[in-house]
């Protein structure tokens, strides 16, 4: 991990903290970021961690990257969605010509936001014709351009896969104004992302900005002998584990000051709180410091070239645990902190919502341990997620 860089992008986002949490509010009614966020973001080049230096970007380590998004997380979970998921797209400029790249990437406030969907792709001269509709695209209201992935076939329609046995997907990439986008994002946790829908008809998109993401890269940034979801496998971890974070945080000083209904004694003096107060600091501690590990571990790797298997599915089982320990800490606090935590007014009462959206995501899936488990036993493991 390169601690400079790494130490100034969780300075940036620890600096952004009070603006961000004093938005909190806002974000949640309006389910998307402030516009003074989104600027605020912008001009701290946290949407640029993941960028090659050549495009403006921080060429930040998944490592540093991770600890950032936790800052973000412990101030709001969707504002840390959304730049997670923002760098994770911004992976294609590895993929890109250099004049592609910097069509998309140039601006200084260029966004990338995509989700997953169908597709009906046509070729064309000089590029293709796109017409399809996608889903989950957190961050697109703030987003310049958008991007789809489709499955690519061969001619009697069987999947096509990479040599890694991965399915072989191909990303278009076009102006978010060419979009319609639709408001789907009525759900329990992470409003702010807004992670809608848009779809396009017939969409001409040339074959510059249009790459497979199997293919090789065209730079030598360790990041880029990652797959673009390690980017997820480090990023979205880290949102939990803010957010448990902050919940832990909340419910240390609520124990401080609380005298439970019908108690003798302060909420801090019960030895049951004491404990659970205590195994929570270790859950996260653990967690954090087992994905720090297996990110470090990886980067080296890739910058080593020697990028393994076993690397891949470290941080996957690493990505995974944390999520699922982040969100063991948040029903444990959230339980203890008694009645008041079911208040909308209440710090715990959102984060609960946003930790559970998170857990239900794809990077939070239990099978994601019989993967790894799978290898470990010497099965050939399913490396799809990888």
């Amino acid at each position: 991990m390169s601690l400079e860089a790494a130490a100034a992008a969780v300075a940036a986002a620890r600096g952004l903290a009070p603006l961000i949490a004093a938005a909190g509010d806002e974000i949640e009614a309006q389910r998307r970021l402030t516009p003074a966020v989104v600027e605020a973001l912008h001009q701290a080049g946290l949407y640029r961690l993941l960028l090659p230096r050549g495009l403006g970007g921080v060429e930040l380590d998944l490592a540093g990257f991770s600890l950032a998004i936790e800052e973000l997380a412990k101030a709001d979970g969707s504002t840390a969605w959304c730049v997670c998921q923002a760098n994770g797209c911004a992976q294609s400029a590895g993929f890109l010509a250099p004049e592609a790249a910097q069509e998309v990437f140039g601006d200084r406030r260029a966004v990338l936001a995509w989700g997953p969907g169908s597709a009906e792709i046509a070729e064309a001269p000089g590029g293709f014709r796109v017409s399809g509709r996608w889903s989950f695209a957190s961050g697109c209201r703030q987003a310049t351009w958008l991007g789809c992935y489709v499955p690519v076939a061969d001619a009697s329609g069987a999947p096509c896969l990479a040599p890694d046995g991965t399915p072989l997907l191909r990303t278009f990439l076009f102006p978010a104004a060419k979009a319609r986008l639709t408001d789907v994002w009525q759900v329990i946790g992470l409003k702010g992302t807004a992670s809608d829908a848009y779809d396009v008809q017939d969409l001409f998109v040339p074959a510059e900005r249009s790459f497979l993401r199997n293919a090789p890269r065209r730079t030598d940034y360790p990041l880029y002998r990652f797959t673009i979801n390690s980017v997820y496998m480090a990023g979205f971890p880290g949102v939990a584990l803010g957010i448990a974070r902050s919940m832990l945080a909340e419910f240390i000083a609520l124990a401080r000051a609380k005298t439970p209904r019908l108690a003798k004694n302060p909420l801090r003096e019960d030895a049951v709180v004491q404990t659970q107060v205590a195994e929570a600091e270790a859950k996260l501690g653990a967690a954090r410091a087992f994905l720090q590990q297996a990110l470090e571990q990886g980067w080296g790797a890739a910058a080593g070239d020697r990028l393994g298997v076993e690397h891949r599915l470290a941080m996957r089982l690493a990505s995974t645990y944390a999520i699922h320990q982040a969100r063991d800490v948040a029903d444990t606090v959230f339980r203890a902190a008694g009645a008041g935590a079911i208040y909308a007014s209440n710090p715990l009462e959102r984060r609960m919502r946003d930790i559970i959206a998170v857990s239900q995501h794809l990077q939070a899936r239990q099978q994601h341990f019989a993967t790894v488990g799978q290898f470990l036993l010497g099965l050939e493991p399913d490396l799809a997620v990888t």
